[in-house]
Protein backbone atom coordinates (compact mmCIF):
# COMPACT_ATOMS: atom_id res chain seq x y z
CA UNK A 1 0.00 0.00 0.00
CA UNK A 2 1.32 3.41 -0.93
CA UNK A 3 0.48 6.87 0.42
CA UNK A 4 1.23 10.06 -1.48
CA UNK A 5 1.57 12.78 1.14
CA UNK A 6 1.49 16.33 -0.25
CA UNK A 7 2.04 19.51 1.72
CA UNK A 8 -0.23 22.41 0.79
CA UNK A 9 1.13 25.27 -1.40
CA UNK A 10 2.81 28.32 0.17
CA UNK A 11 0.31 30.22 2.36
CA UNK A 12 -0.28 33.95 2.18
CA UNK A 13 1.63 34.74 5.37
CA UNK A 14 5.19 35.88 6.00
CA UNK A 15 7.51 32.95 6.85
CA UNK A 16 8.19 34.50 10.26
CA UNK A 17 4.59 34.01 11.41
CA UNK A 18 3.46 31.08 13.55
CA UNK A 19 0.44 29.40 12.04
CA UNK A 20 -1.07 25.99 12.50
CA UNK A 21 -4.84 25.56 12.65
CA UNK A 22 -5.42 29.09 11.34
CA UNK A 23 -7.47 28.87 8.14
CA UNK A 24 -5.48 30.90 5.62
CA UNK A 25 -5.37 30.75 1.86
CA UNK A 26 -2.40 30.34 -0.49
CA UNK A 27 -0.67 32.53 -3.03
CA UNK A 28 -2.56 32.06 -6.33
CA UNK A 29 0.66 31.77 -8.35
CA UNK A 30 1.89 29.05 -6.00
CA UNK A 31 -1.32 27.06 -6.40
CA UNK A 32 -0.97 27.33 -10.17
CA UNK A 33 2.65 26.18 -9.99
CA UNK A 34 1.69 23.04 -8.07
CA UNK A 35 -1.33 22.30 -10.25
CA UNK A 36 0.68 23.01 -13.41
CA UNK A 37 2.95 20.12 -12.57
CA UNK A 38 0.06 17.82 -13.52
CA UNK A 39 0.04 18.81 -17.17
CA UNK A 40 3.65 19.76 -17.88
CA UNK A 41 6.53 17.42 -18.50
CA UNK A 42 8.10 16.47 -15.19
CA UNK A 43 11.15 18.43 -14.11
CA UNK A 44 13.19 18.07 -10.93
CA UNK A 45 10.81 18.90 -8.05
CA UNK A 46 7.67 18.31 -10.11
CA UNK A 47 8.57 14.77 -11.17
CA UNK A 48 6.71 13.04 -8.34
CA UNK A 49 3.57 15.16 -8.64
CA UNK A 50 3.17 14.51 -12.36
CA UNK A 51 3.34 10.78 -11.65
CA UNK A 52 0.43 10.63 -9.20
CA UNK A 53 -1.84 7.71 -10.10
CA UNK A 54 -5.36 8.24 -11.37
CA UNK A 55 -8.47 7.03 -9.58
CA UNK A 56 -7.18 6.91 -6.00
CA UNK A 57 -9.12 8.22 -3.02
CA UNK A 58 -7.92 11.66 -1.96
CA UNK A 59 -7.99 12.79 1.67
CA UNK A 60 -7.40 16.38 2.69
CA UNK A 61 -7.29 18.70 5.64
CA UNK A 62 -10.39 20.92 5.38
CA UNK A 63 -8.32 24.11 5.80
CA UNK A 64 -8.33 26.43 2.75
CA UNK A 65 -4.64 26.02 2.01
CA UNK A 66 -5.23 22.30 1.47
CA UNK A 67 -8.78 22.43 0.10
CA UNK A 68 -7.77 24.79 -2.74
CA UNK A 69 -5.35 22.11 -3.97
CA UNK A 70 -7.45 19.05 -3.11
CA UNK A 71 -10.53 19.99 -5.13
CA UNK A 72 -8.87 20.62 -8.52
CA UNK A 73 -6.36 17.80 -7.95
CA UNK A 74 -9.17 15.32 -7.22
CA UNK A 75 -10.86 16.33 -10.48
CA UNK A 76 -7.64 16.20 -12.51
CA UNK A 77 -6.74 12.77 -11.15
CA UNK A 78 -10.28 11.36 -11.33
CA UNK A 79 -10.11 10.59 -7.62
CA UNK A 80 -12.47 7.81 -6.57
CA UNK A 81 -13.48 9.93 -3.56
CA UNK A 82 -12.56 13.27 -1.99
CA UNK A 83 -12.77 13.34 1.81
CA UNK A 84 -12.02 16.32 4.04
CA UNK A 85 -10.89 14.99 7.40
CA UNK A 86 -10.49 17.18 10.51
CA UNK A 87 -7.85 14.79 11.86
CA UNK A 88 -5.46 16.07 9.17
CA UNK A 89 -5.52 19.70 10.37
CA UNK A 90 -2.20 21.18 11.50
CA UNK A 91 -1.51 21.56 15.22
CA UNK A 92 -3.41 24.35 16.97
CA UNK A 93 -0.93 26.81 18.49
CA UNK A 94 -3.62 28.69 20.44
CA UNK A 95 -2.57 32.25 21.30
CA UNK A 96 0.59 31.87 19.23
CA UNK A 97 -1.44 31.62 16.02
CA UNK A 98 -0.66 34.44 13.56
CA UNK A 99 1.98 35.98 15.82
CA UNK A 100 5.49 36.58 14.62
CA UNK A 101 7.85 34.11 16.29
CA UNK A 102 9.76 37.02 17.82
CA UNK A 103 6.52 38.21 19.51
CA UNK A 104 6.24 34.94 21.42
CA UNK A 105 7.98 35.03 24.80
CA UNK A 106 11.28 33.16 24.73
CA UNK A 107 10.32 31.53 28.04
CA UNK A 108 7.23 29.98 26.39
CA UNK A 109 9.25 28.62 23.47
CA UNK A 110 11.83 27.25 25.93
CA UNK A 111 9.05 25.58 27.96
CA UNK A 112 7.78 23.87 24.81
CA UNK A 113 11.30 22.80 23.84
CA UNK A 114 11.74 21.28 27.31
CA UNK A 115 8.48 19.30 26.97
CA UNK A 116 7.80 18.74 23.27
CA UNK A 117 5.08 16.15 23.77
CA UNK A 118 2.75 17.51 26.46
CA UNK A 119 3.33 21.28 26.57
CA UNK A 120 0.47 23.43 25.18
CA UNK A 121 1.99 26.14 22.97
CA UNK A 122 -0.14 29.25 23.35
CA UNK A 123 -2.61 27.21 25.45
CA UNK A 124 -3.50 25.36 22.24
CA UNK A 125 -3.05 21.70 21.38
CA UNK A 126 -0.29 19.41 22.63
CA UNK A 127 1.79 17.38 20.20
CA UNK A 128 0.44 14.28 21.95
CA UNK A 129 -3.17 15.33 21.26
CA UNK A 130 -2.31 15.87 17.61
CA UNK A 131 -0.58 12.47 17.51
CA UNK A 132 -3.74 10.77 18.80
CA UNK A 133 -5.92 12.16 16.00
CA UNK A 134 -3.35 11.63 13.23
CA UNK A 135 -2.68 8.08 14.45
CA UNK A 136 -6.43 7.39 14.34
CA UNK A 137 -6.50 8.58 10.70
CA UNK A 138 -3.42 6.48 9.88
CA UNK A 139 -4.97 3.37 11.45
CA UNK A 140 -8.19 3.87 9.48
CA UNK A 141 -6.44 4.42 6.17
CA UNK A 142 -4.22 1.36 6.67
CA UNK A 143 -7.31 -0.74 7.37
CA UNK A 144 -8.71 0.31 3.98
CA UNK A 145 -5.64 -1.32 2.34
CA UNK A 146 -5.80 0.99 -0.66
CA UNK A 147 -3.28 3.46 -2.06
CA UNK A 148 -4.32 7.04 -1.36
CA UNK A 149 -3.33 10.68 -1.79
CA UNK A 150 -3.27 12.85 1.34
CA UNK A 151 -3.03 16.65 1.19
CA UNK A 152 -2.19 18.18 4.53
CA UNK A 153 0.43 20.09 6.52
CA UNK A 154 4.10 19.68 7.44
CA UNK A 155 3.30 18.71 11.04
CA UNK A 156 0.69 16.21 9.92
CA UNK A 157 3.06 14.67 7.38
CA UNK A 158 5.73 14.31 10.07
CA UNK A 159 3.15 12.56 12.27
CA UNK A 160 2.10 10.21 9.45
CA UNK A 161 5.75 9.36 8.77
CA UNK A 162 6.29 8.73 12.49
CA UNK A 163 3.31 6.35 12.44
CA UNK A 164 5.33 4.20 10.03
CA UNK A 165 8.14 3.82 12.59
CA UNK A 166 6.31 3.63 15.91
CA UNK A 167 3.15 2.08 17.36
CA UNK A 168 3.04 3.99 20.65
CA UNK A 169 1.24 7.33 20.26
CA UNK A 170 3.70 8.89 22.71
CA UNK A 171 6.64 7.69 20.57
CA UNK A 172 4.90 8.95 17.42
CA UNK A 173 4.48 12.38 19.04
CA UNK A 174 8.08 12.51 20.25
CA UNK A 175 9.51 11.40 16.90
CA UNK A 176 7.41 13.88 14.93
CA UNK A 177 8.20 16.75 17.30
CA UNK A 178 11.93 16.15 17.29
CA UNK A 179 12.47 15.51 13.58
CA UNK A 180 14.14 18.21 11.51
CA UNK A 181 12.93 16.90 8.14
CA UNK A 182 12.16 19.80 5.80
CA UNK A 183 9.05 19.39 3.68
CA UNK A 184 8.68 21.48 0.55
CA UNK A 185 5.35 23.08 -0.29
CA UNK A 186 3.46 21.07 -2.91
CA UNK A 187 6.10 18.34 -3.00
CA UNK A 188 4.84 14.77 -2.58
CA UNK A 189 6.42 12.37 -0.13
CA UNK A 190 5.76 8.80 -1.23
CA UNK A 191 5.43 6.24 1.57
CA UNK A 192 5.23 2.49 1.16
CA UNK A 193 3.23 1.29 4.15
CA UNK A 194 3.94 -1.97 5.91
Amino acid sequence: MRLYLIRHPVPLLPPTVCYGATDITVAPQELQRVLGALSTPPIASQAKLSQLPLGLPLYSSPLQRCRCLAEPLAAALSASALTFDERLVEMNFGDWEQKSWDQIARSEIDAWTADLVTYRPGAGETVLEMAHRVHAFHTQILAARQDAIVICHAGTIRMLLACQRHTSVHDIALHAASTTMKLAYGEPVIVDCV
